[in-house]
């Protein structure tokens, strides 16, 4: 394939086409419009999203488009609108939603499909659109906002940014029209990787956003936008005309949140317990800091990332060990192991820190493992209860923008390890990859902060730095509260300025009490249920249920796949294993398109184009099939041929889906982990009695590095019996003896070996 640098002359603005287009040869792009409405009551939003779409071309066509929503968000309603005909989506098993589209459009029916492929990145495909004509498809979905230090934020992202693809490239059909090439390590990278329009152009997408907000009762004291030039009047805030699709929507409501205990009648509740003025005292930290300079770091965003580096550095004291870890294709230390926090060192650290700069790919997998070796080293001595060693706590702290396409090989790797750490991820970019670091820190039971440009990089931190300290209240648990098992969220702990929110399901009950350790003290707080209206509360909790499930089946447990189905039909909310799919009735063309074309999208603002190179220039292919060439640009800061290199491709290329792809999973012995057992062991003989809260919690963390290890029968074993702890039937002192009975087995010298090696994995996607 040639390529050839673009003319000008060749991409010109079209006058009359809204705000701008980029010409083709056979007219502008497909989609028009991107219409979002939501409406924000206390800490919940509600949000539609109208995408347009135009047939420009004298063919019939079929138009894809790559583009995020919250990571959080639960997707509850599909529908496709064509001139008089309204066709609502149905939710079903992935394939066979694929199935029915594929049916539809052989047959010459009019047809759309709504696919998730990561937490918040998102496929729409709408086929057999006629010349001229006009499509709307949209969405409905349901978020919950996050409250921090006395405010809450609504982040609509607008943009996918190009994410780095690591891996060879494997043979067969892709898995997508993107411009990366499915690989071993990411094998539906052809999937998240839209082209990229040439930067500086025209927007060829006409942008409506607007935002109607009701504190629930609570006064609302401030409004602010920090990414968009937003009006207000009256509680609504609408984006100003010619905005672009370039970064996240990001508005910060300022209100006082209250502990509350929310129903909504049909069995599911919400949970809100505001932190308790309390102080706890902090243990020494065993601290590694992993800073991302890969070329998608460059300008602005590494700038903050070194400043948001140094500040980390100087929360430390002499009690404290730490190390500082940079990468991209390769990670380099600071010094070697982990050093002291003395003045010296911190000094020569943040000089380190100074010299960084963006290069490179964003190999994140490896800095992870090294994190792992470097906090895994000392294991003597008692643990200090909250993910510490020697009575020090373990923590890992990611600055980078998380653009990366491997996530679930890195969660499959790395996760069981580092669910047993506090993990923080601070991630800066205005179009950052929140869910992957969502679900790091997530792992880590730490928080995720994200900083969208210099000016937050301040408030972010002054959280972080509070996040890095102890929690206030740890070993949570609920009582008074009949709850259907195994569908409560994650408890974690509660940190200062951060409200606990829990999510699940209940047979009955009128109010919950909340129990746990604060400073060693037994602590608790009694909260009355309130009557919440609506089905959001029901969505808001299937898509927590649903991405816990979905990252332990990305962690090894790839027997979850019929139990993720089953509640994302159950409860009608789009997973990763479901689609959206709508069908017309009516026949309108005489097969399948004749036309095929992905929709490019804006590069990220504040990305910087390469100065050398060869990448100051738009790439093109030289021959695209069918008429129609997808303009893209290698991702800012990125050197063609190297790291980071940028694959090219036309918009449409045959089928979209043929062939399944095989992964195959990565098996993991038991000596990965026998030093985290043996520090299990050591804390187990040290309780003076069977403590039910802290077997329960045991159990959790044996659960996570069974799935490490890929599934090893005889922990996973002992795991659910550890969890089932504190029903009324449990013998504690039983369970007890288990526990130390079987990790004894397992840490010594003749202990057995970790499962035999899994065959080939069937991949989540599932061609059909």
């Amino acid at each position: 394939m040639n390529i050839t640098s673009l003319e000008p002359a060749r991409c010109a603005p079209v006058p009359d086409a809204g705000i701008g287009a980029l010409r083709t040869e056979r007219g502008n792009l497909p989609l028009e419009s991107v219409d979002v409405t939501a409406e924000v009551s206390g800490l919940v939003a509600g949000v539609e999203v109208a995408q347009g779409f135009r047939n420009p071309f004298d063919v019939t066509l079929e138009a894809t488009y790559v583009f995020p929503l919250p990571d959080r968000a639960a997707v509850t309603a599909f529908r496709m609108e064509a001139g008089d005909r309204v066709v609502e989506g149905v939710l079903k098993e992935r394939g066979q939603a694929r199935a029915d589209y594929d049916r539809a459009l052989r047959e010459g029916r009019r047809a759309a499909i709504a696919e998730e492929d990561r937490p918040d990145v998102f496929t729409i495909r709408v086929g057999n659109i006629l010349p001229g004509e006009r499509v709307t498809v949209r969405l409905e979905l349901s978020q919950p906002l996050p409250y921090e230090d006395g405010a809450a934020t609504f982040r609509f992202p607008l943009v996918v940014a190009p994410r780095y693809v690591p891996g060879t490239p494997v043979g067969g059909p892709p898995a997508g029209d993107g411009v990366a090439p499915d690989t071993g390590a990411v094998p539906d990278a052809s999937r998240i990787t839209p082209p990229v329009l040439l930067p500086g152009f025209p927007d060829p997408v006409r942008l409506s956003l607007a935002v109607k907000v009701d504190a629930g009762g609570l006064e609302l004291r401030e409004l602010a936008s920090s990414l968009h030039v937003v009006e207000e009047e009256d509680g609504l805030v609408r984006v100003r005309p010619g905005e672009r699709l370039d970064r996240d929507f990001i508005l910060r409501m300022t209100f006082e949140a209250s502990t509350a205990l929310q129903l909504d009648g049909a069995g599911t509740f919400a949970l809100t317990v505001v932190p308790p003025p309390l102080e706890s005292p902090r243990a020494p930290r065993d601290l590694v800091l992993l800073l991302d300079r890969s070329g998608s770091m460059g300008g602005w965003k590494m700038v903050a990332a070194r400043r948001a580096a140094a500040r980390i550095v100087d929360t430390l004291t002499p009690r404290d060990r730490f190390a500082v870890l940079a990468f991209d294709s390769v990670v380099e230390e600071a010094f070697e192991g982990l050093a002291e926090g003395s003045d010296r060192n911190r000094y020569r650290a943040v000089e380190h820190l100074a010299r960084v700069d963006a290069r490179g790919g964003t190999e994140l997998l490896d800095p992870l493992l090294r994190a792992i070796a470097l906090l895994g080293d000392d294991t003597g001595g008692d643990t200090g209860g909250d993910g510490g060693i020697g009575g020090r706590e373990r923590v890992v702290v990611l600055v980078t923008d998380g653009q990366v396409g491997n996530e679930d090989k890195i969660l499959e790797r790395a996760g069981g390890a580092l669910s047993a750490m506090r993990v923080h991820a601070v991630g800066i970019d205005r179009a950052v990859n929140a869910a992957f670091l969502g679900r790091l820190a997530g792992l880590g039971a730490g928080r995720c902060e994200l900083v969208e440009s210099e000016d937050r990089l301040d408030a972010a931190m002054e959280q972080i730095h509070r996040r890095i300290g102890a929690p206030l209240v740890t070993d949570l648990s609920l009582k008074d509260l009949d709850v259907e098992p195994g569908t409560l969220t994650h408890l974690g702990s509660i940190f200062p300025g951060v409200p606990l929110r829990a999510y699940g399901r209940c047979r009955d009950g009128s109010a919950v009490t909340v129990r746990g350790l604060a400073a060693g003290a037994p602590w608790e707080e009694r909260v009355a249920a309130t009557v919440a209206g609506g089905p959001a509360l029901r969505a808001v909790w299937a898509r927590a249920y649903l991405r816990e499930l979905e990252d332990r089946y990305a962690m090894g447990e790839h027997g979850l796949e019929r139990e993720i189905v089953r509640v994302s039909l159950e409860h009608g909310v789009l997973c990763r294993f479901t689609a959206y799919v709508a069908v017309d009735s009516r026949q309108v063309a005489e097969g399948g398109p004749e036309h095929r074309a992905i929709q490019p999208v804006e590069p990220p603002s504040g990305w910087e184009m390469p100065a050398t190179g060869g990448g100051g220039f738009a790439w093109m292919a030289a021959e695209a099939p069918r008429g129609m060439r997808a303009m893209a640009v290698p991702a800012p800061g990125l050197n063609p041929g190297a790291g980071d290199r940028p694959a090219v491709m036309a918009a449409a290329r045959g089928p979209l889906f043929a062939g399944p792809m095989r992964a195959r999973s990565v098996p993991h012995g038991l000596d990965t982990v026998s030093a985290q057992l043996t520090a299990e062991l050591d804390r187990l003989k040290t309780l003076t009695g069977p403590d039910v809260l802290y077997l329960a919690d045991l159990g959790s963390r044996l659960a996570a590095l069974a799935a490490y290890l890929g599934g090893h029968a005889e922990l996973a074993a002992l795991a659910r019996e550890l969890e089932a702890a504190e029903r009324p039937d449990a013998d504690p002192q039983a369970l007890l003896n288990r526990a130390i009975e079987v990790l004894t087995a397992l840490t010594g010298p003749t202990g057995p070996a970790g499962p035999a090696p899994e065959g080939p994995r069937r991949p989540f996607w599932k061609r059909a």
